[in-house]
């Protein structure tokens, strides 16, 4: 399994990137992708739409069940990854890089506070 350094994780399985200014670049783990099952469907917010954080973000539909990926943080949404829904495979094959799903700008200061570096999530999902 994959985790790589760099990027910040919760205790939902998501990743967090930190991009430019207040803008994250969120996605599911290796992990979750692969607890999901082959990825069918998945289902993003509108482009500039506004969330709160623990909003439901997105849909993700496999042949196993849905799944749910709920916002880090409170922001708007201004970038979803259009590929995913053309090819929602690209969750499974590349999570971290192709298979991303969003980008918030995030509402506030960015906190760390409940997030987890690589070394803490590989313990938690040990």
């Amino acid at each position: 399994m994959q985790i790589p350094e760099g990027l910040l994780y919760n205790d939902e399985h998501e990743w967090i990137q930190r991009k430019d200014g207040s803008v994250v670049r969120v996605g599911v783990s290796d992990y979750a992708q692969d607890q999901l099952g082959d990825v069918v469907y998945v289902e993003l917010p509108a482009d500039g739409s506004t969330v709160a954080k623990n909003d439901l973000l997105v849909e993700i539909e496999s042949t196993k069940s849905v799944g749910e990926v709920y916002a880090p943080f409170a922001g708007t949404i201004v970038a979803i990854n259009q590929a995913v829904s053309d090819s929602p495979e690209l969750v499974n094959t590349d999570p971290y890089g192709d298979g991303w799903l969003v980008e918030i700008d995030i509402a506030g200061d960015f906190s760390e506070v409940g997030l987890l570096d690589a070394a803490a999530y590989k313990d938690l999902t040990e």
